[in-house]
């Protein structure tokens, strides 16, 4: 594996200064259980489906110069209405999704332009992600090759065993990691290559570059980039957007 790395390195060097070519990868194939039957994506908030607010936020970043949706075989379409309704010109295809996450992210970077140096990966269930998040999670992983934003985490966490307290970790070491998570291209691809030939169970794209032996820098998350899982959450976000829009205007 050593050898991979040192091949991944140098290809993956930059000269100072230089943008790299980022593909955005948006994850659009969750089943979202626990939505009871609605489709989250296609739920409103602030007067717009949570996927617009999401495939927005990537637009509007310079960082960003392509975006790839993977989605759901039977949404294929109505997500193609939803990008010609709202003009969104970076997004050059909908893809469909595998049966697992990581299936999912696989098949869209093997979508990705021949030009593709970085990948931001983004739970498209995380409409309220904002331009600085974006952006500097990409400029990090630019730099250090992979990057994912992050926030403290607030209360205590206890490890629990058969119902009982095993220990409690110091919550001074304890983050909460969020979306987009970015990385250079050859690096992630190689990452889950290997996950998907071992048949790894990982539940981020993080943990696939940390069997290769990387370390994954953290930057500033945002607490209210939070991820839609279940109907209330519907209700704080549109909630957070108006309160936004106050502020903007």
């Amino acid at each position: 594996m050593s050898g991979l790395l040192s091949k991944l390195f140098k290809v993956s060097g930059r000269r100072k200064g230089e943008r790299l070519f980022c593909s955005a990868i948006i994850l659009a194939a969750g089943r979202g259980e626990r939505m009871r039957g609605r489709n989250k994506l296609f739920a409103e908030i602030d007067g717009e489906p949570v996927l617009v607010h999401t495939l927005r936020a990537f637009e509007l970043c310079p960082e960003v110069d392509e975006i790839i949706v993977v989605a759901r075989p039977e949404e294929i379409g109505n997500i193609g209405v939803l990008i010609s309704d709202y003009g969104f010109s970076k997004v050059s295809k909908v893809v469909r999704g595998g049966e697992k996450r990581q299936d999912s992210v696989y098949i869209g970077l093997m979508e990705a332009s021949p030009k593709s140096q970085l990948a931001a990966i983004h739970d498209a269930a995380r409409p309220l992600v904002t331009q600085k998040v974006i952006s500097e999670t990409i400029k990090a992983a630019a730099q250090f090759n992979a990057a994912a934003p992050g926030v403290p985490v607030k209360d205590t966490v206890k490890v629990v065993k058969s119902g009982e307290v095993a220990n409690t970790p110091d919550r001074a070491t304890l983050y909460a990691i969020q979306t987009p998570q970015v990385f250079k291209t050859d690096i992630i691809k190689a990452a889950l290559t290997d996950v998907l030939r071992t048949k790894a169970e990982v539940t981020d794209d993080c943990m696939a570059v940390e069997k290769l032996g990387l370390t994954v820098k953290i930057t500033h998350g945002d607490y209210e980039n939070i991820k839609i899982t279940t109907p209330s959450d519907l209700i704080v976000t549109d909630a957070i957007l108006r309160e936004r829009s106050v502020y903007e205007t």
